[in-house]
């Protein structure tokens, strides 16, 4: 196991949460669309930065403008999300809003990690793998309650 995923990993999820919460007020206060827009370009500008911080160059552009378009979805994937969770987290609230993303993360990755998509290992589906996804979806469910 990598100590640095791991790590990571949790950051993200603690950052996933709170760019809920804010993504949600942002929108409120100019727009979903706006809101989603504006974080794109936040993120676009971040990511350039980092980009050339870390390689001392911008032929990462390059390098991934040559890859396969299917691959380029990536990118797109992340924009459903953060507009999703601007529109949703102001409607349903910061929790609503994480366990569904939540369980759908999971159900999309046991059937990735499943079939092998996208040319990854094939993990089996264990009973303890799907009774973990009914039980974080009964939670989402129950997060939904008010």
């Amino acid at each position: 196991m990598s100590s640095p995923a791991v790590v990571l990993s949790l950051t993200a999820g603690i950052a996933g949460g709170f760019q809920v919460a804010v993504m949600a007020r942002f929108g409120e206060r100019i727009g979903t669309i706006e809101a989603f827009a504006f974080a794109a370009c936040v993120t676009a500008v971040v990511g350039a930065g980092v980009l050339l911080v870390a390689r001392q160059s911008w032929s990462g552009y390059a390098a991934a403008a040559r890859q396969p378009v299917w691959l380029w979805t990536g990118g797109v994937l992340g924009a459903l999300i953060v507009l999703s969770i601007t529109f949703a987290g102001a409607r349903i609230g910061t929790t609503g809003t994480v366990a569904l993303l939540i369980t759908g993360n999971l159900a999309a990755a046991l059937t990735i990690d499943r079939f092998g998509w996208f040319g990854l290992e094939k993990i089996g589906l264990h009973w303890y793998r799907i009774v973990g996804i009914v039980l974080l979806a009964a939670g989402a469910a129950l997060a939904l309650r008010k």
